[in-house]
C-alpha cells in the first residue's frame, strides 16, 4: 500500500511537471490570469460552473475570490453557478439539466464578465450550453479541461487543457491552476503585483 501511495503522489507530480514543461501552456496561464485581473479592474465579475468534483472546484474558486485567498482585502465579485439549489432544481425541472448553467448566465451574466467552465472531459453538455449563452451576452470564456479538451476547448476564448487522461490528476491540476489565478488576481489588484 505504501508503494501505491507513493506512485499516486508521483503521478500527480508528473502531471504538474508536464504543465511546467509546456511553455505554450504556461504562457496561456499567464494570459488567462491577466484576463481575470482586467475583468476585475473593469468592475466586472467572474462566473464559474462545473459538475461533480468540478462543481466543488467552482464553489472553492468563487469562495477564494469573494472571501480571501492569501491576505485580507476587499471582496471580489464571483458566482459559482453550482450553489443555488432552487435555481438548479427549477431550471432542471422546467427546462432540463443541460440548461442549469446557461439559464443562470442569461440572467446573471453581463457583457464584459468572464465565465470559467470546468470539466475533466470538456464534454459536459450543461457547460457547453453555458458557453453558448456566454457568447450571446459578450462574456469572455475560459475552458478548464483535461484529456483532448473536448468540445469545450474548441468553443472557449481560452482553453487550458491539463495534459492527462486521468480524472484525479486533471482535478488536482485544476485546483493548482485555480489557486494560482486567485493568487495572481489578489496580488495584482491589492498587493505589489507578481514578478
Amino acid at each position: 500500500m505504501k508503494n501505491y501511495i507513493i506512485n499516486q503522489i508521483n503521478d500527480s507530480a508528473a502531471t504538474k511537471k508536464a504543465i511546467v514543461e509546456n511553455d505554450a501552456l504556461v504562457n496561456l496561464l499567464v494570459e488567462v490570469a491577466q484576463v481575470c485581473v482586467e475583468v476585475y479592474r473593469k468592475g466586472k465579475k467572474i462566473l464559474i460552473a462545473g459538475n461533480g468534483g468540478s462543481a466543488a472546484d467552482a464553489q472553492h474558486f468563487a469562495a477564494e475570490l469573494v472571501g480571501r485567498y492569501g491576505f485580507d482585502r476587499p471582496s471580489l465579485p464571483s458566482i459559482a453557478l453550482t450553489t443555488d439549489t432552487s435555481n438548479l432544481t427549477a431550471i432542471g425541472n422546467d427546462y432540463g439539466y443541460e440548461y442549469v448553467f446557461s439559464r443562470q448566465l442569461e440572467g446573471l451574466g453581463q457583457e464584459g464578465d468572464l465565465f470559467i467552465g470546468i470539466s475533466t472531459s470538456g464534454n459536459s453538455q450543461n457547460v457547453i450550453n453555458a458557453f453558448e449563452s456566454a457568447k450571446h451576452k459578450g462574456i469572455t470564456t475560459v475552458a478548464l479541461v483535461g484529456r483532448d479538451g473536448g468540445k469545450m476547448a474548441a468553443m472557449a476564448d481560452y482553453a487550458i487543457v491539463v495534459p492527462s487522461n486521468a480524472t484525479p490528476r486533471i482535478q488536482e491540476s485544476h485546483l493548482l491552476i485555480e489557486h494560482m489565478i486567485c493568487d495572481i488576481i489578489e496580488k495584482e489588484i491589492f498587493g505589489g503585483g507578481v514578478a
